[in-house]
């Protein structure tokens, strides 16, 4: 399938052969036709295989996702000059919808944030120069990244990492640790915030690195989770070396790039994986209900429609978000906080329904059983995960509280001070404010 240019006004894009426009409703046809003469069916009730992939699971995604590439159909509102279509959201949204019941490629964790959070922010800050080497391995599945974000001691509050970035001639020194770093045991790249001036305040001073998972001085330890799988990681840097061709954004400027990226990470409109419309009913429940033997029980048929109602209703507030935020010239992280505590006040009562519907069938499956026979129980043990992961729901309040609705700032004490001074302070505080 060959690819031409984006027309303006009405949505359409160009195909190169004919140079003719092809709407929404052509190119959903086309799609349907692709999909149905080159991807296979996911087995009935088949999830997306959740946060933790296999190391085979990831490598047989790779070719898939070259595949989708090839065809034209990888990345299509990103650029086409880094080897996108340069279309609209909308020609995505149709692709999801027609490919739903396809199997597409599912690199986990890190494939959801490499192809959103990471690229997307790349896009927004990387140089000309630095996307045309990264951004194409990355939609042809070449390439997987990681964000080396959160520290054992910098969570919430994102501005107090202590990773340094030391200039040492033409190079740059890395020294310090992450952790909670989703898919970076099987990532070849990850997105790294290290300090690079510490005598200015801790919002100031921080610059974005492309580090190699696999160079000198980086250790990567996955992190045994409730569930059995390893999803996150801890990672070390112990001198590692970069340069400045593997800088994002400008030195120093690294908090405009966090904020790009939180946008993202909190679902840029899409309500943290409600991405496409649930015309259906629950079908993953009602399937467990069936398998439950309670399909006409009508305590299992209400809390069916409870999780239907606010499947649809995150996917329509997503949908609200993301136009708010695309008629913002600048991010609006805390807009999109919307979207990430529906989905952290939502997903846990999900998880629960699913739990309360199958009893048994919930929690028991049959040795050497396919994945989807295991979604209910690990859906209910990482329940909590979307309310605490990217920011807790009461981070998620207090900046939309703050920053959307006006409502009074919480006291801060070093937010103007040197971050230097900041740590200094810490080690002799007894507690009391004043």
């Amino acid at each position: 399938m060959t690819t031409g240019d984006v027309t303006t006004g009405d949505a359409t894009t160009g195909d190169a052969t004919t140079g003719r426009a092809i709407g929404l409703d052509e190119f959903r046809a086309e799609i349907r036709a692709w999909l149905a003469a080159n991807l296979e069916r996911k087995a009935p009730g088949a999830g997306d295989g959740g946060e933790a992939r296999s190391d085979e699971q990831v490598a047989a995604a790779r070719p898939l996702q070259r595949k989708l590439f090839d065809a034209g159909y990888a990345g299509l509102s990103f650029p086409r000059e880094y080897g996108g279509r340069g279309l609209t959201g909308e020609y995505e949204r149709v692709f999801r919808e027609e490919a739903r019941d396809y199997a597409t490629p599912q690199f986990g964790g890190a494939g959801h944030v490499t192809f959103t959070a990471i690229a997307r922010s790349m896009l927004a800050h990387a140089s000309a120069d630095f996307l045309s080497r990264h951004i194409p391995p990355i939609l042809a599945g070449e390439r997987l990244w990681c964000q080396f974000y959160s520290e054992p001691e910098a969570g919430s509050d994102l501005a107090g990492i202590r990773t340094t970035a030391r200039r040492d001639g033409d190079r740059w020194v890395l020294n310090g640790s992450k952790i909670w770093s989703t898919g970076a045991h099987q990532a070849d790249y990850a997105m790294c915030l290290a300090r690079t001036d510490w005598d200015v305040p801790k919002h100031q001073g921080l610059t974005w690195f492309a580090v190699p998972t696999g160079a000198p001085g980086v250790t990567v330890r996955p992190i045994r989770q409730i569930n059995g799988a390893s999803g996150f990681c801890e990672a070390f840097l112990d001198d590692v070396v970069v340069t400045d061709e593997d800088i994002i954004g400008e030195v120093n400027q690294g908090w405009s790039v966090a904020q790009t990226m939180l946008v993202y990470e909190r679902g840029a409109g899409s309500s943290s994986g409600v991405r496409v419309e649930p015309r259906e009913l629950a079908p993953d429940l009602v399937e467990l209900a069936r398998r439950a033997g309670r399909l006409d029980d009508p305590l299992a048929r209400q809390a069916i429609a409870t999780a239907h109602i606010n499947d649809y209703a995150q996917y329509h507030l997503g949908r609200r978000i993301a136009a708010r935020l695309r008629s913002s010239a600048q991010p609006q992280p805390a807009v999109a906080a919307y979207g990430k505590l529906a989905a952290g006040v939502l997903s846990p009562i999900r998880a629960r329904i699913g739990v309360e519907i199958g009893g048994a069938e919930a929690l028991l499956w049959p040795e050497g059983a396919d994945e989807a026979a295991a979604l209910p129980a690990t859906t209910y043990l990482n329940g909590r995960m979307v309310a605490i992961a990217a920011g807790t729901n009461e981070v998620q309040r207090n900046g939309i509280g703050e920053r959307v609705l006006g409502l009074p700032r919480e006291p801060s004490f070093d937010a103007r001070k040197p971050f230097r001074d900041v740590v200094r302070d810490a080690r002799s505080w007894d507690g009391r404010i004043g």
